[in-house]
Parts: C-alpha cells; structure tokens; sequence
C-alpha cells in the first residue's frame, strides 16, 4: 500500500539521474501550485477540521452502545483527524514554494500520516461496506462478525497492517535538497530498479483494486437483495431501512472512485509505460503535475467521509440538527428580542 509515492519517487528520482535527463527538472509548474494548493488545502483543512470534529463529539456523546458500524466510523474519522493535523505544514510548504523548514521529523510524520490515512480510509470503508452486506444479504447469519468484540479486533488488524506497511517510511530520510530549497515528500533517496514498475503495480491491484471490487460486489449484492425484496413486498422493498442501507454504500463506492481511483490509475498507467521505455523529461514533468492533482483529490476524501456518516448513524442528522438550533437559538436570544417577549407577556 505505501509503496505508492514511494515507488513513484523512485521513478522520478531514478530517471534524473540517468544520463540523458540529468537536467530535468520537475518543478516547472511550482508558479501555479504555490497559488492553487494552498487555498485548496485550506478548504480542506477548515472542512475537515470542523465536519470530523463534529463527528467525533456526537458520536462520544451518544447514550447509546457503540455498533459496528460506528465503531469502524469512529475509526475513520480519528484517521481523517490525524491527517487533518498535518495539513498546515503542507499549506506552509507550498506557500514557501516546495520549501519545507520544520525538519525530517516532522516531514517523516506527515508522510506516515498521509498513508496511514489513505490507507486506513481505504480499509474502514471497505469493513463498511462488508458489515452493510452482512445486514441485508445474510441478516440471519455470520452475524458474530458484527459483534463489538469481533468489530474492534477488526479495526486493530487493519491498523496493524496500516502501519506494518508505512513503518518503512521512518527509516528513510524525506527531505532533498533541490535548488537551495529542501523538498518534502518529493524524492526520496531509494534505488530504482527493474522490479520496481512490477512492485507498484502488484501494490495497487493489493491495496486499490482488491478493495473496489469487494465495494462494488457488496453495493451489487444489496441491489440484487432490495430489488428482489421490492418485487414480493412492495412495503419492505421500499422501506426506510434497506434505502438508508443502499444510500450508505452507495456513498462510499462514489467516495471511493472520486477520491482513490484518479491517483491509483494514473500511477498504475505510468508504471505500464515504463515498462516498456524510460520517461522523457516532458513525460516526468506531465506525471509529476498529474500526481500533485490526483493526490489533492485523494486527500479531499477527509472532507466526503462525514457525509457517510450523516446516513450511515441514525441518531447523527438529529444529534447535529438539535446542536446547531440550540446554538442558534442561544446566540440568537438578544436583547431586542427578550424586551419583545417581555411586552408580550405583558
């Protein structure tokens, strides 16, 4: 799974060095990414900052015991959170024109987080996804998979894994110096080799294309169930229940192509090509402009992820309604309005 920046900053990296595109330079289009980014991750940062905040506290406030699929979201926005953290550094770095100042540490930490989020959104909503299917395909069955105890161990394995696959990233350094300026997350001091194309590749079909296609077999399978539901009781098939059910996976197979499939696709189609030719310079500078895109778009899913969970609680629309009356409701109690209640009275 982390093998995917890393392995595509082989590929940059290797191929500056080779002979022929010594003099190369990838950063040609840094004069629109230092105006563009950093309002983007702004966006992002304040969305997310808020929306998984707001998740967070309305779900540790329920009185209610915690389900399986709370838990796993839970999960998924304490992952959205810790990524939300590193994006000031991220804004200050573009803002600088790819000059990071806050050392290897905190540069290491950003990456580890960036993956560790990627990843473990990647893992959560596929759990989603297979908990949803369990619900309404097999109600009356393997329904232990969806205990408490079973679902925790679940969200430890797949944060077991998460970070099993980004520990590499501690032990290599993240800075390079380019120009005077200390680059970040751009190359990092590995060897390319001839297995590397083939590595990536065998990579995403493990963390990218495994995961689609249980989502998109799971949303096929409640689709198959609720339409032959609808076709013996036109009641159940259309009940409040098996939509809001659809809704939810529908969410997070939408949220998945829009964030995860651009980055992934444009990676996979690179290391196709390099199979069988090196990279021009013209197709490096293409491919790193690509890759700055199709990455923001990954990062955007910590702004989609609560709208999954809007759907997927059914206490959270009415917890968050309740919050922003009585917010509005205090706020909104002015003076005018106390002396108009006064006379009113009266």
């Amino acid at each position: 799974m982390t093998g995917g920046m890393a392995f595509e900053n082989i590929s940059l990296d290797s191929a500056e060095n080779s002979p022929n595109q010594s003099s190369c330079d990838v950063f040609v289009y840094q004069r629109a990414a230092v105006v563009i980014f950093p309002i983007f991750y702004s966006v992002v940062f304040i969305i997310s900052a808020c929306s998984n905040s707001l998740v967070l506290y309305v779900i540790c406030q329920r009185k209610q015991k915690f389900n399986s699929t709370s838990i796993y979201l839970v999960n998924l926005a304490l992952s959205d959170g810790l990524f939300t953290l590193t994006l000031p550094g991220r804004i200050t770095y573009y803002i600088r024109h790819f000059d990071w100042p806050f050392g290897d540490f905190l540069c290491k930490l950003t990456a580890v987080l960036f993956f560790a989020n990627t990843y473990a959104g990647i893992g959560f909503m596929t759990c989603i996804s297979l908990d949803r299917y369990l619900v309404m395909v097999h109600p009356h069955r393997l329904q232990c998979l969806r205990s408490v105890k079973v679902v925790r161990r679940v969200c430890c394995l797949v944060w077991a894994l998460v970070c099993l696959e980004i520990s590499p990233l501690l032990f290599r350094s993240m800075l390079r110096d380019h120009q005077g300026k200390r680059t970040c997350m751009e190359y990092l001091n590995f060897e390319g080799s001839r297995s590397t194309p083939y590595l990536l590749l065998l990579a995403c079909v493990i963390s990218f294309c495994s995961p689609l296609a249980v989502i998109m077999g799971c949303y096929a399978k409640i689709n198959l169930k609720l339409r032959g539901a609808a076709k013996q009781n036109s009641v159940t098939g259309r009940s409040r229940r098996n939509h809001r059910a659809n809704t939810i996976i529908l969410l997070i197979l939408l949220t998945f192509i829009i964030c995860f499939s651009p980055y992934h696709l444009n990676l996979m189609q690179f290391m196709v090509r390099k199979i069988y030719h090196q990279p021009t310079c013209e197709e490096l500078r293409a491919f790193k402009m690509s890759l700055q895109i199709t990455v923001s778009f990954m990062n955007f899913n910590c702004c989609l992820d609560p709208v999954i969970y809007f759907f997927a609680i059914k206490t959270y629309k009415k917890r968050v309604t309740s919050l922003f009356k009585d917010y509005l409701y205090t706020s909104g109690a002015s003076p005018k309005t106390t002396a108009d209640n006064s006379s009113s009275n009266t």
